[in-house]
């Protein structure tokens, strides 16, 4: 089997174009949640706390260039190339994962829901004779 064959037979199989869709899908999917709690969850838990806005947490590793005259804001200063971490990004992006993976906890649990199956019947009764035959095997053993 040549190489580009054996590439066409494993690009076509099901479950890598199930992947490839799942692939897409979550990329789509965690659009949305990073603009749910950027855009509505954030704003809400910074005004709880007063006005506050987690994007401009952030301590500085180093100071400022000589003659910087910006803004200290995260975004003016890591474009101005100073060293800062950044731990108010860091706690939306925690923030991001922790919803992320309760949707989706919650959904693999609904699915999980969907695909049990039933119990099994619990078996018929043994009809009189197989019982009658295992009792004298049994009796037969002692």
């Amino acid at each position: 089997m040549s190489f580009m064959s054996e590439f066409k037979a494993f690009a076509m199989k099901g479950n890598v174009i199930d992947l490839a869709v799942g692939v897409i899908i979550g990329a789509a999917f965690g659009k949305i949640v990073d603009s749910l709690v950027k855009d509505v969850i954030m704003p809400i838990v910074g005004r709880i706390f007063g006005g506050l806005d987690f994007s401009n947490y952030f301590v500085l590793l180093a100071s400022p260039p000589a003659g910087y005259n910006g803004p200290m804001t995260y975004d003016a200063l890591t474009k101005a190339g100073v060293p800062v971490l950044a731990y108010g990004n860091f706690l939306t992006v925690a923030l991001n994962f922790v919803i992320l993976a309760f949707i989706i906890f919650v959904m693999v649990r609904q699915i999980n829901r969907l695909k049990r199956e039933e119990p099994a019947a619990p078996p018929a009764a043994e009809p009189q004779d197989i019982t009658l035959l295992r009792e004298i095997r049994d009796a037969l053993k002692r």
